[in-house]
């Protein structure tokens, strides 16, 4: 059986997953694209034979669309996801879920409602070989319990338009979840640290950040996010337990010597870091919404990363220690 998509949004992350879905990922096919822009709709949907629909609503209630990708601008995911949730149909939904919390609240109960998993969240780095490698280590007991984890989050630069807040809320979202899973564990509390900001920045822009995080078991996090490095797209995590750490490791690349140096490539951007895991995501994701049965990152997930998100915003204007409140975890999104 073949997997008909509907994908609305065709910007960048867009037209990498219609790709994707279009060439390397078996059991689907793009059947749909929607888009603000009508006219890059046409252009994301002609090359894998897809229609280009006038809306995203359209996308949801064609009939011959099995599935849906939400990959819009993040105000709009909300009402995405809703229409399928009321449409019976399984979404794969880019982080975030929603950009606020209340969103959030509305996907979580319509899904609970619709009594089945129909959300799928971006959250990709969970379907990285290294980070999985870390979990599988943790999870064996070999180590103790874990006590610390140092995260450093780097980009090369960022456009103008990249404001403090979103240090958070587009950049360190991606580490709240993947802590939360590999710890199986929730984030009670976050507090931002601020210093001297790089000259590579917009004026507007405080960089780098320093966040700290605690989880309900008592694990300590801090995560450097510095979107202005200049040297390259740089990911690390090291998890400290009571018998030894676990490293992640770095993207694998050859070592030249050459002229009395030593050198290794540096990676410049997300989608070459993390394509692996974005093509093991969606395969997943398929084959999940063609049996009937998603196993990855749900509407529960989207929801507490994005509470989370939410007090680390508070505590970067407020400069104090905020408290993450989560509703009571549903017995429909049991571990």
């Amino acid at each position: 059986m073949t997997l008909n998509v509907g994908v609305i949004g065709a910007g960048m992350i867009g037209q990498a997953h219609i790709r994707r879905l279009a060439e390397r990922v078996s059991g689907a096919r793009v059947v749909a694209v929607a888009d603000v822009d009508a006219e890059r709709a046409k252009q994301a949907a002609q090359p894998v034979g897809a229609r280009a629909l006038a809306s995203g609503e359209d996308v949801i209630a064609d009939p011959g669309v099995d599935a849906v990708v939400v990959a819009s601008w993040g105000p709009a995911h909300a009402q995405h996801v809703l229409g399928a949730i009321a449409a019976g149909k399984p979404v794969f939904c880019e982080k975030p879920l929603a950009t606020t919390e209340e969103d959030c609240r509305q996907i979580v109960a319509a899904e609970v409602a619709a009594g089945r998993r129909l959300v799928q969240v971006g959250f990709m780095r969970r379907y990285d070989p290294g980070y999985r490698q870390m979990k599988a280590v943790l999870d064996s007991g070999d180590l103790g319990a874990p006590l610390l984890i140092h995260c450093v989050h780097r980009n090369p630069a960022a456009a103008e338009s990249y404001h403090s807040e979103m240090a958070t809320q587009d950049t360190a979202v991606h580490e709240l979840d993947v802590v939360r899973w590999l710890l199986a564990d929730e984030i009670v509390s976050a507090q931002v640290v601020t210093g001297r900001s790089t000259a590579h920045r917009s004026p507007h822009l405080i960089d780098p950040q320093v966040m700290l995080f605690e989880t309900a078991s008592g694990v300590r996090v801090d995560l450097e996010v510095f979107v202005n490095c200049q040297y390259g797209y740089d990911i690390q995590c090291e998890l400290v337990a009571e018998l030894g750490t676990i490293r992640l490791p770095d993207p694998a690349a050859v070592t030249v010597r050459h002229r009395a140096r030593i050198a290794t490539e540096v990676l410049q951007g997300w989608p070459e870091r993390f394509a692996a895991a974005f093509d093991a995501e969606f395969a997943e994701w398929v084959a999940g919404a063609t049996a009937g049965r998603l196993t990855g990152p749900s509407a529960w997930d989207g929801y507490a990363v994005a509470v989370a998100s939410d007090a680390t915003v508070r505590a970067l204007h407020s400069g104090r220690i905020e408290q993450v409140h989560l509703s009571t975890r549903p017995a429909f999104y049991a571990r």
